[in-house]
C-alpha cells in the first residue's frame, strides 16, 4: 500500500479566466512589502467601501425607528453585527502563521508569556469510533504534515466494523501510535486517554473525517512560536465533499464565512470563542490541566457526552478567572499533579492559511441531527463562557453575547415573521422578514467572491441564510428540551 497523501481538494475552485484574481494578487503582493502603517490605512478604507452600501441601508433604517417596532429593531440590529464583523475581519484581522500580532490593550501591561522553542514538539491525536471507509484517508493526512518534531496518536474507542484492522495495518506502515481501547468511552474521554502520557510543549487535535493539507499543522504552530500569548489557534475548514450535492454546496460557502468572518473578526481581539474540531491546536501549559474536566463535565445534573469545541476553548480563554476552581474540583488527576501549570490571560487566534476539509452532511436528516448536536453544545457553554466573557473587553463581549442574542432570537423572529404575521393578515411583514435574510445572505456571498475571485460558489450563499432562517432557527428549542441526552455519532451521508 502507498503511503502517498490523498489528492486535497483545491484552495480555490475557480471557474473560467480569472483576471480579477490575478489582479487582486498583485495589490496583495504590494501591500505585503509596503509600510505597516499604510497597509492597515488601505485595508481599512477598502473595507469601508466595500461596505457602503450596508452601511446606507443600515442609516436608513436607523432612522425609520421613530416608534418600537420589535421586528425592525431586530434587523438594524442584525444588519449592524454583520457590518461589524466584517469590518473586523477585513481591517483588523492579520494571519498569525505569518505576523506577530499586538497583544490586546488589556494585557500588555507587565504580562509575559513563556515562549516556545523555535521548533516545539508536538503530538497530533485522533479518536475514531467506526469509520473504516474514510479512516485511512485521515491518517495519512496527518503523517504527510511537514510539521517537524511531530507524534501522531490515533486512539480507536472501541470500533466493531473494522477500523480497527485498517488502524493495524496502518501502524505496520507509517510512524503512528494506536491505542485500542477495551470498551467504547465516548469521544472526549478517548482524546483524553490518549493525552495521559503527552509531555510536548503542543497538543493537537483533528476529526475522523477530515484531511488536512501538508503545512496546516505547521502553520498553526508557527502561529503559536510567533505569538507566545496565543494559548490556541484553529485553523480553517471547508468541505471535502462540496460537489455531492446542493445541501453541501451551500455548506460550503457557510463553513468560508463562518471561519474567515465570523473567526477572523473574533481573532482580531484574541478571543475566538470556538477552536473547531477539525483542526484545533493548544499550547500544552493551556490546556493540559483543563483535560479531565473536559471530560468529566457535568450539565444539568447528567454528563454532557458531546466533545464540545467550544467548551474546551473556553477552559483556555477563562482559566483566569475560573482555572483554580476546575484544577480544584479534579486535583487528584495526573492531569493537575503531574505539574500545575500558572493560570494565564491567553488569548485564543485562527490560522487562516491552516486549511483543513471535511465531509458535511449530504442529506437533510444527518445535517439537522449534526445542527442539534452543535445546539446542544452552543447551549451548554453558554452557562460557562458566558459567566466570564464580559470581562475580556468590550469588544469580545460585544461577538459573544451579540451572538448568543442572535441564536436565541432566531426562533422567535422565524415563528413571528413565518408563521404569526401570515395568519394575521401580515404577509408583507413576512416578505420583508426574508427579503432582509436574502440580503444578509447577498452579503455573505459578495464576501466569498472577494476572496475568491472567479468562484461562482459564492451564489449558494444566500440560500444558506434562507435554509438557516426557515429550518435551522426551529431546532434550537428542541435541542433545549433533549440537551441531556446524546451519544457520539458521526458521518455525513
Amino acid at each position: 500500500m502507498s503511503t502517498a497523501p490523498p489528492t486535497l481538494p483545491p484552495r480555490r475552485a475557480v471557474d473560467g479566466a480569472v483576471p480579477a484574481a490575478r489582479a487582486s494578487a498583485r495589490l496583495a503582493a504590494r501591500l505585503e512589502h509596503a509600510d505597516p502603517g499604510v497597509r492597515r490605512g488601505v485595508r481599512r478604507l477598502f473595507t469601508l467601501v466595500c461596505l457602503l452600501p450596508l452601511l446606507l441601508l443600515l442609516a436608513q433604517a436607523t432612522v425609520r425607528l421613530k416608534q418600537p417596532c420589535l421586528p425592525l429593531l431586530y434587523g438594524v440590529v442584525v444588519l449592524a453585527g454583520t457590518i461589524a464583523m466584517f469590518h473586523l475581519a477585513y481591517s483588523r484581522y492579520q494571519d498569525p502563521s505569518d505576523h506577530v500580532l499586538p497583544p490586546p490593550r488589556r494585557q500588555r501591561a507587565g504580562l509575559v508569556f513563556p515562549p516556545l522553542p523555535a521548533e516545539p514538539t508536538v503530538t497530533f491525536v485522533l479518536a475514531v469510533k467506526d469509520e473504516v471507509d474514510g479512516i485511512e484517508a485521515c491518517v495519512r493526512s496527518m503523517v504527510s504534515s511537514d510539521c517537524p518534531r511531530l507524534r501522531v496518536v490515533v486512539v480507536d474507542d472501541h470500533s466493531t466494523d473494522g477500523t480497527a484492522e485498517v488502524l493495524k495495518r496502518l501502524r505496520g506502515e507509517l510512524d503512528i501510535d494506536v491505542l485500542h481501547l477495551p470498551r467504547n468511552l465516548g469521544k472526549k474521554h478517548a482524546l483524553v486517554h490518549a493525552c495521559r502520557d503527552v509531555t510536548t510543549d503542543v497538543i493537537a487535535f483533528t476529526d475522523s473525517d477530515c484531511v488536512l493539507a501538508p503545512d496546516a499543522l505547521r502553520r498553526c504552530v508557527q502561529a503559536l512560536v510567533r505569538n507566545p500569548a496565543l494559548g490556541a489557534v484553529s485553523g480553517h475548514c471547508r468541505a471535502r465533499n462540496a460537489r455531492s450535492s446542493p445541501l453541501t454546496r451551500i455548506q460550503d460557502t457557510w463553513y468560508e464565512g463562518q471561519f474567515r468572518v465570523s473567526k477572523a473578526a473574533e481573532a482580531s481581539f484574541g478571543s475566538v470563542s470556538c477552536v473547531s474540531g477539525p483542526l484545533a491546536v493548544f499550547r500544552r501549559d493551556a490546556v493540559y490541566n483543563y483535560l479531565p474536566a473536559w471530560a468529566q463535565d457535568r450539565f444539568l445534573g447528567a454528563p454532557f457526552k458531546f466533545a464540545t469545541d467550544r467548551q474546551l476553548t473556553g477552559y483556555v480563554l477563562g482559566q483566569r478567572w475560573q482555572g483554580r476552581t476546575l484544577k480544584a474540583r479534579h486535583a487528584s488527576s495526573p492531569f493537575v499533579t503531574a505539574r500545575d501549570f500558572p493560570e494565564r490571560p491567553w488569548q485564543v487566534g485562527y490560522v487562516r492559511s491552516a486549511r483543513v476539509w471535511t465531509d458535511v452532511p449530504a442529506r437533510p436528516a444527518p445535517l439537522l441531527r449534526q445542527q442539534v448536536r452543535w445546539k446542544k453544545s452552543f447551549v451548554r457553554n453558554l452557562f460557562f463562557t458566558g459567566g466570564f466573557m464580559w470581562r475580556r473587553g468590550l469588544g469580545p463581549a460585544a461577538l459573544f453575547y451579540g451572538h448568543v442574542l442572535w441564536v436565541l432570537a432566531a426562533p422567535v423572529m422565524a415563528f413571528v415573521h413565518l408563521l404569526w404575521a401570515p395568519l394575521h393578515g401580515h404577509g408583507g411583514l413576512t416578505l420583508l422578514y426574508l427579503l432582509g435574510v436574502l440580503l444578509k445572505g447577498c452579503a455573505w456571498g459578495l464576501a466569498y467572491r472577494l476572496d475568491h475571485p472567479g468562484d461562482t460558489r459564492w451564489r449558494w450563499r444566500p440560500l444558506m441564510s434562507l435554509f438557516s432562517a426557515l429550518v435551522l432557527a426551529w431546532l434550537l428549542p428542541y435541542a433545549l428540551l433533549t440537551v441531556r441526552k446524546g451519544v457520539w455519532t458521526r458521518g455525513a451521508a
